[in-house]
């Protein structure tokens, strides 16, 4: 700090001092100290310039050469600078993981400012609305997304709920439903969130159904129970008729017993872990165990008259639950008893395949099945022709089992049909789940 006053009395005194050298008068030495003052603020001025120009437009590492109080204040700039600039990385830093964050969301993020145009927005909200998010940047929203119902949203200002439409994917057969909700934040600039709820409407609309199924499929039977109960009490019956009326009800309440045995079926197999591969099961038991089992109902639907044929394998074992394939392999043939006519021949059995894997599979000559019914097999409680179904005791939760079995044991079931010449029900487990002897 003393360098610079230091500085000024020195060329002050050595301007006197040339004045008296240079000159003759009383003056001459007051001159010489005003040309040495001058030269000392000229010197002192460049120095604060180049000081100035480098805090305007310098770095940080290169500072300017000076000296004396400058040198300081440059020094402590520059340092100053260093740390500005680690706090603007460290925040530039948290603000991009910040956005990386936002970007991974599975809801979709948009800023717009008071024009109600796109300041930012992450993928999701532009997968979900049908614009590109670097290009589409600084766009008005409501020239990207008209739906009505938006537009309506956006310029009536009430955002207390949010709001849905169709989201960019979505199609008569396959529809996409996207929630919106806008959120006034700042000075007048809006948050706008979006959320992919389609799978929560289909989840809520299957739930719906599925109450209103079990409810209809239970009621039925109920209903005939209640009514032979009332004939009972209230009818002198013969005890030929007694034992009509018992049957009968004998028959619905196994109907709804076998409701509550399908349905505590899928509960479990959605609500529990995938069988392990400790535990092996013979495939010639099964199929044996299955066989009987389809032959009984033969006996009970048409005395017997279908013809069960075995197809011949190498014998295996399977690691998986013995309940459940059991179940899913009961399922088919059952299926294959049920609904073709009686002296109709059905065909099973296993096969290995040529990756290691085995097929267990199940072939009728029966109706066969019309295309637009084959994708929606395994949906609960869908029926192709509901009466017969339901005549032959049929629950509609048969092939959603089979398929969750099959899926828990990494494999998957196929339906191959045609009408008027039959169906084959194939269930396919991996390589990892079979063994051969």
């Amino acid at each position: 700090m003393i360098r610079r006053p230091l500085e000024l009395l020195a060329l002050t005194l050595a301007g006197g001092l040339s004045g008296v050298w240079l000159a003759e008068g009383k003056w001459a030495p007051v001159l010489g100290s005003l040309v040495g003052a001058t030269i000392w603020i000229t010197l002192d001025n460049v120095r604060a310039a180049r000081v100035l120009a480098w805090l305007r437009h310098g770095h940080a590492v290169r500072p300017p050469q000076t000296s004396a109080v400058w040198a300081e204040v440059v020094e402590r700039a520059r340092k100053g600078f260093k740390a500005l600039n680690r706090k603007a990385r460290k925040s530039e830093a948290r603000l991009q993981e910040f956005l990386a964050a936002i970007q991974a969301s599975p809801n979709g993020v948009l800023l717009l400012d008071r024009n109600a145009s796109i300041e930012w927005c992450n993928f999701t909200a532009a997968q979900h609305l049908g614009f590109d998010s670097k290009r589409d940047v600084h766009q008005q929203i409501r020239n990207l997304v008209r739906d009505p119902v938006f537009i309506e949203y956006l310029n009536h200002g009430d955002y207390a709920q949010p709001i849905e439409i169709d989201g960019r994917d979505a199609t008569p057969g396959h529809p996409q439903r996207i929630s919106i909700h806008i959120h006034v934040y700042g000075k007048g600039r809006r948050l706008m969130l979006t959320r992919d709820v389609t799978a929560l409407e289909q989840a809520e609309a299957m739930r719906r159904d599925f109450v209103a199924n079990v409810s209809h499929e239970i009621r039925t039977p109920l209903t005939v129970v209640s009514g032979f109960i009332e004939t009972l009490l209230n009818l002198d019956l013969s005890p030929e008729e007694q034992r009509q009326y018992l049957q009968l009800m004998d028959a619905q309440a196994q109907r709804m017993q076998g409701l509550v045995s399908d349905l505590l079926m899928l509960s479990r197999l959605e609500g529990s872990p995938a069988p392990g591969g400790t535990e092996w099961v013979g495939s010639q038991a099964l199929l044996e165990q299955v066989t009987g089992e389809a032959r009984a109902l033969s006996d009970v639907i048409s005395g017997g008259t279908h013809r069960i044929v075995i197809e011949p394998c190498e014998p295996f074992d399977i690691a998986g639950a013995r309940s459940e394939l059991a179940s899913a392999m009961s399922n088919l043939l059952n299926n294959a008893v049920r609904h073709t006519p009686a002296g109709s021949e059905v065909r099973a059995g296993w096969r290995l395949t040529a990756e290691g894997g085995a097929e267990f599979f199940v072939q009728d000559n029966g109706p066969g099945i019309a295309p637009e019914h084959l994708p929606r097999l395994t949906e609960r409680f869908y029926r192709v022709d509901r009466s017969r179904s339901r005549e032959t005791g049929g629950t509609g939760l048969g092939l959603a089992i089979v398929k969750h079995v099959a899926q828990r044991h990494g494999g998957h079931m196929q339906v191959d049909s045609t009408l008027g010449q039959g169906s084959t029900f194939t269930i396919t487990l991996p390589p990892s789940r079979v063994l051969v002897a």
